[in-house]
């Protein structure tokens, strides 16, 4: 594919960014993507590998080598109706994804891989610009109807793919907008949100009906800042009025840390102090908003939402930040030879941590300090080293003896990951629930994503759990097929 001696010709070419002192100030998107001429050298790189990893290491089977060899040769038309085949939403996927793609590319076994995720990016951003992105009418309508409970990645992909099999698809969100933690967790200097506006028009187009500020089942209190109406619809309701229900809702249920002084103020999830910013550039009043301006903020957490903390944190103007993981700090480099096709641990930089931030690893926070009013003012910790248990060989933590210390911190935000989806919806349903408490439906064979209760349906984090964009939109296409067939009989959707 592409040009046969490209990858030993170009060299791996990285989008162009803003620069730091810029960006900061503002929350627009600062990356640019590829120009046509550069997306085409990009594309020059992929080799003839005979078997392309990269599908395998992409949980949506993207046709990689296809689009890049349709890019490198100038049809990119072609390129997005092949990018489109797979994935509905390649400009979510092309801002947020960590393309493990790249990681399973061949050349990445001793070279820099392909710039997979950049070429998507250019394809998708040139389809929007030339007005190639238009609603897939479907040829047919069924009478069916299906409810979809979530309006995230997975939400969406399964709706969409619905109403173009013919189905009359209802989308119902419980927040004010739709986009589930795309609107309300990934902040806007990432991926701006007019991204989601453009898909959910081309989606209405299509005959999705979207009602958002409703629940379903019990009203719970999540601790994030939201704009839901008091508006609820019972779950026997759904069962009655559709014909099948799918459950596409999020892994809510924030990791707590339970260490003295956990109840002082200024002590927060990621997910009370993200959707707040990302409501404010969208023009809403929040009052009382969670501001690190002038703060030293701890962020407790070294995956991509303490990314984001730290990102937001410092277009607040934050006065320092810090980050902490509990994990050893991986190492620069990967071992290729025994990670590779796989997704390798390895030392990563976001661009948010380039903007400004003091990182630390295997760091375990004990407690927090009182100020004296009820706030804290600074919080303790230790050192921690990791050893495997000679007789279980799990790795086991043990503080370092004499590794205490303690650290001012005016703001603290907990970004330790997502254990489960909130228990009140499959309660709700009285779907059975696996170990980790996501709802139990397999992903394969007959019975793939069917609960337990008749009609009723499960995909993405709900499901899977915490997981990637990349995952929700494959779980929400692969749903849809089931639904299909479990409404007609057979699929034609593709999975």
């Amino acid at each position: 594919m592409g040009k046969t001696t490209g990858f030993l010709e170009f060299e791996r070419l990285q989008e162009a960014s803003e620069p730091v002192g810029d960006r900061l100030k503002h929350y627009r998107e600062f990356v640019l993507h590829l120009d046509d001429d550069q997306a085409a050298a990009q594309g020059a790189r992929c080799m003839d590998c005979g078997i392309p990893f990269c599908q395998s290491g992409c949980p949506i089977n993207n046709i990689i080598p296809d689009w890049n060899d349709l890019v490198y040769r100038g049809q990119w038309q072609e390129a997005i109706d092949t990018l489109h085949s797979t994935n509905n939403f390649p400009e979510f996927t092309a801002r947020v994804c960590p393309a493990p793609c790249e990681a399973a590319c061949t050349l990445n076994i001793n070279d820099d891989a392909v710039g997979i995720k950049s070429i998507e990016h250019a394809i998708i951003d040139k389809a929007w610009e030339e007005g190639w992105v238009k609603p897939q009418l479907p040829v047919r309508q069924t009478g069916k109807r299906v409810a979809v409970v979530g309006a995230g990645p997975a939400g969406m992909a399964c709706a969409q793919q619905l109403a173009r099999a013919g189905h009359s698809v209802s989308l119902f969100e419980k927040n004010d907008r739709i986009g589930g933690l795309l609107r309300y967790g990934i902040p806007d200097f990432k991926m701006e949100k007019f991204h989601i506006d453009r898909r959910v028009a081309q989606m209405q187009a299509e005959g999705v009906s979207f009602r958002t500020g409703v629940f379903i089942g019990e009203l719970v209190d999540l601790g994030v800042v939201n704009n839901w109406s008091q508006e609820r619809i019972s779950p026997s309701q759904l069962q009655r009025e559709f014909d099948a229900v799918v459950l596409a809702g999020g892994a809510e249920q924030a990791r707590d840390l339970p260490v003295p002084g956990r109840q002082l103020a200024g002590i927060h999830f990621a997910m009370e102090f993200l959707p707040q910013q990302n409501k404010v550039v969208a023009g809403d009043d929040v009052k009382q908003q969670l501001l690190a301006t002038g703060k030293h903020v701890v962020v407790i957490g070294g995956g991509d939402t303490g990314s984001d903390c730290v990102g937001t944190s410092n277009r607040q103007g934050a006065a320092a930040v810090v980050q902490f993981e509990l994990m050893p700090m991986p190492p620069e480099q990967e071992d290729k030879p025994l990670t590779w096709p796989y997704w390798p641990q390895k030392l990563r930089t976001s661009s948010s941590h380039e903007e400004g931030v003091e990182r630390d690893w295997a760091v375990a926070t004990k407690r927090f300090i009182d100020d004296g009013k009820g706030s804290v003012k600074a919080l303790v910790a230790s050192r921690v080293q990791w050893e495997r248990d000679p007789d279980s060989g799990q790795m086991r933590m043990q503080e370092v003896p004499g590794s205490e210390f303690e650290i001012k911190a005016d703001l603290v935000l907990l970004a330790m990951g997502f254990v489960s989806p909130v228990a009140s919806i499959l309660d709700a349903f009285a779907v059975a629930k696996d170990g980790r408490g996501n709802a139990l439906a397999a992903s394969e064979g007959e019975m793939a994503y069917r609960t337990n209760v008749d009609k009723v349906f499960a995909a993405g984090d709900v499901r899977r759990g915490q997981s990637l964009v990349v995952w929700a939109i494959r779980e929400g296409r692969q749903v849809a097929h089931a639904v299909d067939s479990y409404l007609m009989g057979t699929s034609e959707l593709p999975r």
